[in-house]
């Protein structure tokens, strides 16, 4: 078994180009029994990418590829131009509900060249 943990979808801020449909049904002809999603910074793409995995009857994986300020998000160095890049993903409903309360947060709070 195989699935795809890292993924951009035409959602993903500056780095996407697939389509959520595409990228399921692609997913689904390979055999492959999961997918996830985890554009850069949202999570714009989740609704939309959950109903395309189902649909091709293979389990959709939510997630997102969040910014990881250095010190905080609240702090705006220009050193900080280039943040590193963490991958997580959703377990659960639980789950789902944080990466959108972390995704929001930064967005409003945090946003300094990217969401972070």
């Amino acid at each position: 078994m195989f699935a795809h943990l890292h993924n951009h979808s035409e959602y993903s801020l500056l780095d996407g180009l697939s389509s959520v449909e595409a990228m399921a049904a692609r997913a689904a002809d390979l055999g492959q029994s999961a997918l996830a999603l985890t554009d850069h910074g949202v999570m714009y793409g989740a609704i939309d990418f959950y109903s395309a995995c189902k649909r091709a009857g293979i389990k959709p994986i939510i997630g997102m590829e969040g910014y990881v300020a250095p010190e905080s998000r609240l702090t705006r160095n220009p050193s900080d131009r280039s943040p590193y890049h963490m991958t997580v993903l959703a377990k659960n409903e639980v789950g789902y509900g944080n990466l959108l309360k972390l995704a929001s947060k930064a967005q409003l709070e945090g946003f300094y060249y990217h969401p972070r």
